[in-house]
């Protein structure tokens, strides 16, 4: 009796089209992400290209189960392509999983301040954000940020504004945030702001930041701003930004050298009062 090899055992359809469907998601996902970071397209049909590949990429698990009933049940050869095909589309679907738990858990906010009663104004990113995203959305969104993020407020710092606003402009420097404006605070402009862009990690989506520093007596009030250009749910990544840069300006102002007074001048000695001459 002649064996047949096992590169001629027939292979299931099902392992088949589960490894190309997890091929091409992959493929359509990749395309989404250089579409978004690059703007070559309208934000719009990008994520639609994404949402489309995630939709391939659970159709290629789907196969991926049933060509493994059918490969135990048969015997049929697939095995790998099974395999590949639920890898992938599992690996796609990992990160897309996490911004719907954060969806499920936190509220539906895209702008965080720590100023709610009078959050600083986007200028120069004005011309950058569609239109109407500018103000501030009002009572019901402070609100919500009341509630998930009561932490976030207006953070008061012993030092000087021009400090103050240098070690901002730094920390967002190396944060790699694209500053677009920056104006310091002088003897006739009280407040010093600057205006940046950050871009999420993976799908580069674009928020703007706004950072307000004004002199409160021998101190500074340091507001910040983050809201998203487009989504209208941030996934809890503006309370992010905001707290970390907020949390870091106050380590970097404590960590600081003590600034010392200086010395004042010892008065002048009182002279003796002479005896009178006679």
């Amino acid at each position: 009796m002649v064996r047949r090899r096992f590169s001629d055992e027939p292979k299931s359809r099902l392992a088949v089209w589960a490894g190309r469907l997890a091929l091409f998601s992959l493929v359509t996902a990749a395309l989404s992400v250089i579409i978004v970071r690059s703007a070559l397209l309208e934000i719009v049909p990008a994520l639609s290209t994404f949402f489309a590949a995630l939709v391939f990429a659970v159709i290629a698990i789907l196969l991926g189960f049933a060509a493994f009933v059918v490969i135990w049940r048969d015997g049929l050869a697939g095995l790998g392509s099974a395999f590949i095909g639920m890898l992938i589309g599992t690996g796609l679907l990992i990160y897309p999983a996490y911004l719907g738990y954060n969806a499920y858990r936190l509220p539906l906010v895209n702008d965080i301040t720590t100023d709610i009663a009078n959050p600083p104004r986007f200028d120069v990113i004005a011309r950058l954000r569609p239109r109407g995203t500018n103000d501030y959305p009002g009572a019901e969104l402070a609100a919500k940020q009341r509630a998930a993020y009561p932490e976030i407020t207006t953070m008061e710092v012993a030092a000087p504004p021009q400090i103050a606003y240098e070690i901002a402009l730094a920390l967002a420097t190396k944060r790699k945030w694209r500053v677009v404006d920056a104006r310091p605070p002088t003897a006739t402009r009280r407040e010093g702001t600057i205006e940046a862009v950050a871009r999420s990690a993976i799908m580069g989506f674009r928020d703007d930041i706004v950072i307000r520093v004004r002199a409160s007596n021998n101190a500074s009030l340091v507001d910040v701003r983050s809201a998203s250009r487009f989504s209208f749910h941030d996934f809890g990544a503006n309370a992010s930004r905001v707290g970390s840069l907020i949390e870091d300006i106050d380590n970097a102002v404590n960590s600081m050298p003590e600034r010392k007074e200086p010395e004042k001048p010892a008065p002048p000695a009182a002279k003796k009062p002479q005896p009178a001459k006679r």
